[in-house]
């Protein structure tokens, strides 16, 4: 599903790998005496390199292999010349530059060439920096089953906390896939009309929609048909040798639907997931009685992945999980082929109240217009200032729901004094803030070159790089900048993974994480250091290398904040 292509963008990965294998070496490299070792387990050349990652540690080496491992590849941790040698001359494609190393109690210490990677990085506004490392190939369908009729089309005010949780993650997850190549639909097509879509739309969720009078009635017979015609079927004769603890359409209803008439269409799930070879099901699947809802269902898959053999991600709550899995294997019963995975949620709990997706979302949009009218007073009218409110409620819905890996639950504080600020490193309103001070510097650089102030920045290869000394910029780059395109490959690597169930875990709340850590570490820099110095000719070497680095970092922010469908604030 991967197509890749080697570059010369620099990456953590390619590096520790590069790191590795010139630790270990050819074996002619390794002193006799441990080459006679035969207990001496060789370690996983993955676990040999550690990225350093904390200002304290930054502040003296950039990658440390630990004694322990040294000890383990050497006698005495001893590193034999040749291999020393050929550690501190690592070059090559994709890898970062070594400027030194030593050995230390710690382990063996490597430094890269800072200047030289600020450079490599910041040519042509690191723009292959933000865009994952491979393009990927395939189709993805997004289903989410909160979104289905059961059998009315979902309000806001019956949608619940746990299912808008899995209807953000099943954004996030589109624009991500979107990212890595992949072709991506959402499932199911929503009544344009509909408040859900309105809903849906106030937190910038662009989901797919029919128009008011669309029905799928010609998917829907053919869906039940198959299932008539199914093998899976439940014959009357087979029904009445099977006592009534098989499974049903969803919870305690399945007892309840064994006693229903005789003429009622049934499906042996267990049998499906048994002879199809399906991994992950809960044993507790048995008979399903195939309901209006379930096909209607089943055709909004059909019709989602009619032009493509697609793989069908379910993303759904804990709560749905069984009522979903039932879904799945009914499809499969029908005939689909598509392969099917479940990405499911924790709960969402509000201790103390009970609130609907619709509350929630009031709730949290008038703490937003509270707490900005509280900072900036009598400015906060009119459309532009509705315009950012609306962006930063989102955003901060969008973190409260998504910054917690996605099967563990989520705790909400919806007291009506608490939940939203516009101080403090905490969520969205912190990430958005930081990066609109990005776009007010580069303002107040404009204003300056139209005043005469300051020259235009000249390219990168006109700048010395050696002048960034100070640890946030390097910690900015080798943290942020270098890392951001790994981290984009991890959801498409994960769907990529055969066998193991029907679950996926994927690490979803990675980009919130990345931008609130990404956000601390900009603010801590931009409260020390002054960015904008005096207009004097010999300090603009340092003052062009930081702006083309925050440069680099504003953009790192759009295209972060893009995979959560959040367009960035310019102004506050």
């Amino acid at each position: 599903m991967e197509n890749t292509e080697e570059s010369a963008t620099l990456r953590i990965t390619p590096t520790v790998r590069a790191l590795s294998s010139a630790l270990r070496g050819k074996r002619d490299d390794v002193p006799e005496s441990s080459q006679l070792n035969g207990d001496r387990v060789f370690p996983e050349p993955e676990k040999l390199w550690f990225k350093e990652s904390s200002a304290k540690n930054l502040r003296n080496r950039d990658f440390l292999s630990p004694t322990t491992m040294l000890n383990t590849l050497y006698a005495d941790g001893q590193i034999p010349p040749a291999v020393m040698s050929r550690v501190l001359s690592l070059r090559g494609s994709g890898i970062l530059p070594v400027a030194g190393g030593e050995v230390m109690g710690e382990g063996l210490r490597v430094r890269v060439d800072r200047a030289a990677a600020f450079k490599a990085v910041l040519a042509e506004g690191a723009t292959e920096y933000l865009k994952p490392s491979g393009q990927r190939q395939g189709c993805v369908v997004l289903n989410c089953p909160a979104l289905h009729p059961k059998p009315n089309t979902p309000t806001p005010e019956t949608l619940t906390l746990g299912q808008l949780r899995t209807v953000l993650l099943a954004d996030h997850m589109g624009a991500l896939l979107r990212r890595q190549g992949f072709a991506v639909s959402y499932c199911p097509t929503l009544p344009e009309d509909s408040d859900i879509f309105t809903f849906l739309r106030a937190l910038g969720i662009d989901w797919p929609t029919a128009p008011p009078n669309w029905t799928n009635e010609e998917r829907e017979e053919k869906i039940q048909e198959a299932l008539e015609n199914s093998p899976y079927r439940e014959r009357e004769t087979e029904r009445g040798r099977r006592t009534s603890g098989g499974g049903g359409g969803g919870g305690g209803g399945r007892k309840a639907e064994e006693g229903e008439n005789e003429e009622a269409l049934r499906v042996n799930l267990k049998r499906v997931f048994q002879e199809e070879g399906l991994l992950g099901y809960d044993p507790s699947l048995g008979t399903c009685t195939v309901h209006r809802d379930s096909v209607s269902h089943l055709a909004q898959m059909d019709l989602a992945t009619a032009d493509s053999m697609a793989t069908a991600l379910h993303v759904t709550s804990c709560q749905d999980e069984f009522r979903q899995q039932q879904i799945a294997v009914l499809w499969r019963a029908s005939g689909a082929a598509n392969t099917q995975r479940h990405l499911v949620c924790g709960p969402v709990k509000t201790p103390g109240s009970h609130l609907t997706a619709a509350q929630f979302l009031q709730l949290r949009r008038g703490q937003m217009k509270e707490a900005s009218e509280m900072k900036y007073g009598d400015q906060v009218e009119g459309q532009t200032w509705d315009d950012i409110i609306r962006v930063m409620t989102s955003a901060t819905i969008r973190f409260e729901l998504l910054s917690t890996v996605h099967t563990s639950p989520v705790t909400l504080d919806v007291q009506r004094e608490g939940g939203v600020s516009t101080k403090g490193p905490r969520g969205g309103v912190f990430v958005m803030y930081n990066c609109a001070r990005l776009h007010t510097l580069f303002d107040s650089y404009e204003r300056g070159v139209e005043k005469g102030l300051y020259p235009e920045i000249p390219e990168c290869s006109q700048l010395d790089f050696s002048a960034l000394k100070e640890e946030g910029e390097w910690l900015l780059l080798f943290n942020y900048l270098i890392t951001f395109s790994e981290l984009l490959d991890q959801s498409g690597q994960a769907l990529d993974c055969e066998g193991g169930g029907a679950r996926v875990n994927i690490k979803t709340e990675q980009i919130c994480k990345f931008l609130v850590s990404l956000s601390k570490d900009f603010s801590s820099y931009y409260n020390r250091v002054h960015v904008l110095g005096e207009p004097l000719p010999h300090l603009f070497n340092q003052m062009f290398c930081r702006l083309h680095l925050l440069r680099a970092l504003r953009e790192l922010y759009h295209s972060a904040l893009d995979t959560l469908n959040l367009p960035p604030i310019r102004q506050l």
